[in-house]
């Protein structure tokens, strides 16, 4: 395992809370914006959030993004554990486990961002998401 990081889910505030925490906490903020139409990273500033990371020493401290499905954001419950792993043989080992008498909400899968990556429910509604970096051929 690499890393374990709280990851956030927004309805749309996520760039407002971000940048309130990093005010809050004095750290550094990378905000990328969901893709627009082209393809490309949207440069409008009210764009909602793919991913952001509050960074300090180099390293994500708090993640987190808009959701895409408008509504879907409960409070309370808006939260996942965020686990990097170092292999995919690894992140599929912990999938596989944590997933037991659980539900998958996303398979593990290949991303556009270089990664297998996958979410779940545990059996005891805790919500993970696993991300292991690809490594290039």
């Amino acid at each position: 395992m690499k890393a374990l990081t709280a990851y956030l889910s927004f309805d749309g505030n996520c760039r407002q809370a971000m940048s309130f925490y990093q005010q809050c906490l004095a750290t550094g903020l990378e905000l990328n914006p969901y893709p627009d139409a082209s393809g490309q990273p949207s440069s409008d500033p009210a764009a909602k959030i793919m991913h952001a990371q509050l960074m300090r020493a180099g390293a994500p401290i708090l993640m987190a993004s808009d959701t895409p499905q408008p509504g879907s954001v409960k409070p309370g419950t808006n939260f996942s554990v965020a686990l990097e792993c170092d292999s995919v043989d690894e992140a599929e080992r912990v999938f596989a486990a944590l997933s037991q008498r659980g539900e998958v909400r996303m398979p593990l899968m290949d991303t556009p961002w270089g990664a297998r990556f996958g979410m779940l429910t545990d059996q005891f509604g805790v919500q993970w998401m696993l991300n292991c970096a690809l490594r290039p051929a």
